[in-house]
């Protein structure tokens, strides 16, 4: 059996400079650099600076930022050969990769780990960074476990600088010091991440995305999000948890506010887990020593076999392009440092696997500079990173929509509501032209529409969720159920007759508003993207004035619950709002319901018998033009 010596002894004996630790590489070997903010910053130096010593290197890496590029190392190495394999999944369109992209190994990160443990891509020296051994001999990985540990565990050469600014995080982020070949002691900062600008679309989306996570889930945050736009999808929230590819300063401060507790994730409870952290000296003395804290490789942490043992997984990345089928392209963007790309797809389908999970794809509309959709017609020279099979939920700052389990039409028509106005005719021209759409398909003014986020209202009725909505595009199937879903009483009390067919044209009239001189309110339960529409509230401005004539339809088992009075109200609210005068509507004298509802309105309502049957109205305040 053989005998190792005293871990502390060896430690000392395996001291060195960063030089002489350097000066052990050889011609044609591969070598790993520890990845993001756990990049050996001291180790990368002199590797840069020796480079001339060098020939046919073969630097392996996630995609990251690098405090020296080392594509110095082909310039000094006088014209030998050297190849930069970086781990990553992104589209590698902006200029930043694109000059780069033959040297992107595209994989999801949940496999690298394998390369490396069966030999599949055999790793001569590892350059890592760590802290100081503890009492027993063991060094954390710190902030970079994802594929640090394995590429460390199966390199035939370990060198490790020493930090004692790497912070110590438990879980499995352990090398021990018999692992290491060489180690290099030196102290410096560690890497930092800087704070993502603010702008209003991410701050739109995070309001818009803040009602589809629930209490009790559990988070994956893309790096891409913006600290507004986060805590604006999740400051009230309760109890979230967190399983995650990178730990963030926003998640820390949501942990500080109490509303990150991993007390509900149904697996690994109490432990916030991840394999990365990307963020401020803050955030790495947060994760120092924590026990609520684990970092494990990313053959654990993206395994959507175990991402999806968590309660209600949330996948929340940032893509930067969607075509009307639903295939996603995504990329590192000029200020994001996007190794996560290469771990959207585990994320993605793990949070399918989990029980109540959801995977939300976030995409500001346009470009930076607004001249360019991110919603495209297709994806024609762009690597797609997530296919359209895998989509779920896609949120613009002009609404969300769900595409799992919709058809290719049902698909471009909820891409175009989502896309900005200004590229909707483009994008309705083309689904046209290459048939996503049918010939009975319009283009209509409405399509322009912005949709109010602000008029959404959940309640609950009878132990069950309600959502009071306006009506989008992708509704109207589900309006022309809901008509076919009336009582024959209910249908002549809505249409004054009676009447067994509702076409689609109808329904599609409904749901094609331009939520200003006609909009359309829905109440619906249900899933979001499948709920059943269980009452509907219309109004129609009157072209010859200022008023707006509305109807009412509520099914029969949600009658009597106060569904229309909501449905008024959110009328009146959204009429208000663009100048309108007031409401009339023309029923039977026996329709008790509908009188009832104008009286719920805080004005005052006028009624008179005529020909056509009983005219009520209401005029808001100031009066109004055109009641006859």
């Amino acid at each position: 059996m053989t005998k190792h010596p005293y871990w502390a002894d060896t430690y000392v004996e395996k001291k060195c400079t960063a030089v002489e630790a350097i000066g052990c590489i050889r011609p044609g070997q591969r070598v790993f650099v520890g990845s993001s903010c756990g990049e050996p910053q001291h180790l990368v130096r002199q590797l840069v600076e020796a480079a001339e010593d060098f020939a046919d290197l073969e630097i392996v890496r996630l995609l990251c930022l690098e405090t020296v590029p080392l594509s110095l190392i082909a310039t000094k190495s006088q014209g030998q050969s050297l190849n930069i394999r970086s781990f990553y999944l992104g589209s590698a369109r902006s200029k930043r990769l694109a000059r780069n992209a033959r040297f992107i190994t595209p994989m999801n990160l949940s496999a690298v780990p394998r390369l490396f443990r069966t030999g599949l891509l055999p790793i001569q020296v590892a350059l890592i960074q760590t802290t100081p051994p503890d009492d027993f001999g063991w060094m954390s990985l710190g902030v970079s476990v994802d594929i640090t540990l394995a590429a460390a565990l199966s390199a035939d050469v370990v060198i490790a600088q020493v930090n004692p600014n790497m912070p110590r995080v438990l879980g499995q982020s352990f090398i021990h010091v018999n692992d290491i070949d060489w180690v290099v002691e030196y102290q410096e900062p560690l890497l930092t991440i800087e704070k993502l600008p603010e702008f209003d679309a991410a701050n739109l989306i995070g309001r818009a995305i803040a009602r589809l996570i629930e209490d009790g889930s559990t988070l994956q945050i893309s790096p891409g999000t913006t600290q507004n736009a986060t805590l604006l999808a999740l400051s009230d929230k309760n109890d979230l948890g967190i399983h995650t590819q990178f730990l963030t300063d926003e998640m820390m401060h949501l942990y500080a506010k109490g509303v990150i507790t991993n007390r509900k994730k149904g697996f690994n409870d109490g432990k916030l887990v991840a394999s990365n952290a990307l963020g401020s000296a803050g955030l790495y003395e947060f994760i120092n020593d924590n026990p609520a804290i684990e970092f494990h490789p990313s053959d654990y942490v993206n395994d959507p076999a175990v991402i999806g043992r968590n309660n209600k997984m949330v996948a929340m990345n940032v893509a930067m392009a969607i075509d009307l089928t639903g295939q996603v392209a995504a990329d590192a963007l000029p200020n994001n440092y996007f190794s996560g790309v290469s771990g959207m797809l585990d994320f993605t389908r793990g949070a399918f696997q989990s029980k109540g999970g959801k995977s939300i794809l976030l995409l500001p509309s346009t470009s930076f500079d607004g001249k360019t959709s991110r919603v495209v017609p297709r994806l024609d020279d762009t690597a797609v990173v997530i296919p359209r099979g895998d989509v779920q939920y896609v949120a613009t700052e002009y609404g969300v929509v769900n595409l799992f389990g919709k058809s290719l039409q049902e698909r471009a028509l909820a891409m175009i509501s989502i896309a900005h106005p200004a590229f909707r005719d483009e994008l309705f021209h083309y689904a046209k032209q290459v048939a996503l759409l049918g010939p009975e398909k319009r283009l209509k003014d409405a399509i322009r529409g912005v949709y109010p986020l602000h008029l959404e209202q959940t309640v609950v009725v009878d132990d069950r969720q309600l959502t009071i909505r306006p009506a989008k595009p992708v509704d109207q199937r589900r309006i022309q159920e809901h008509f076919y879903s009336l009582d024959k009483e209910d249908v002549v009390a809505r249409f004054f007759y009676e009447r067994d067919r509702f076409g689609s044209d109808e329904a599609e009239e409904i749901s094609q508003i331009d939520y200003q001189n006609n909009l359309t309110i829905l109440a619906v339960v249900g899933d979001f993207g499948f709920g059943q529409v269980v009452g509907i509230g219309e109004y129609l401005k009157d072209p010859d004035g200022n008023m707006a004539e509305v109807a009412f339809s509520v099914s029969k088992t949600w009658q009597g619950k106060g569904v229309g009075r909501l449905l008024m109200a959110r009328l009146a609210e959204g009429a208000r709002e663009k100048g309108i005068g007031g409401f009339y509507a023309y029923t039977n004298p026996d329709n008790k319901a509908m009188i009832s509802l104008f009286e719920t309105l805080p004005y005052p309502c006028n009624s008179r018998l005529e020909e056509s049957g009983l005219k009520l109205w209401c005029e808001f305040e100031g009066g109004s033009e055109g009641v006859n």
